[in-house]
């Protein structure tokens, strides 16, 4: 059975909007973030073939590495999570005794990068504001 040489690299749309999605971010705001339209974020999402520089800045956005996105699979992040389940189910529900680090810790942490996202694209809203004010 031959494999292909950049396994990992297999669609790379698909991985954008999959990590997109799990960041709770909608095509629009990575669009604005980007400086294009929705509708190129949807054709991006689409595209199995991703320029490094594209790829790049939308790594950035979206805050992983560009790597991040290279390496995504959708059973990397279920493994991931199962690894959270598997200690809880064989110790009971609300063992906390196995967690080896602070659940608000990390909700504080998701919170601070979607302040910084919605303090930009508020921003972005305002200065559109403006100008059809000014109009």
């Amino acid at each position: 059975m031959e494999t292909s040489s950049k396994p990992n690299r297999m669609h790379l749309g698909r991985k954008i909007s999959r990590i997109r999605e799990l960041r709770g971010m909608k095509q629009e705001a990575l669009a604005t973030e980007l400086g294009i339209s929705q509708q190129a974020i949807s054709k991006l999402e689409q595209s199995e073939e991703i320029e490094d520089s594209t790829l790049e800045k939308v790594a950035k956005v979206l805050g992983v590495t560009k790597e991040a996105i290279l390496q995504f699979s959708d059973d990397a992040v279920v493994n991931y999570f199962n690894t959270f389940n598997d200690n809880s189910f064989n110790n009971g529900a609300y063992n906390a005794f196995n967690c080896n680090f602070n659940p608000l810790d990390k909700l504080m942490e998701a919170l601070e990068a979607n302040k910084e996202l919605y303090e930009r694209l508020l921003a972005s809203e305002r200065e559109k504001v403006e100008i059809l004010k000014n109009k």
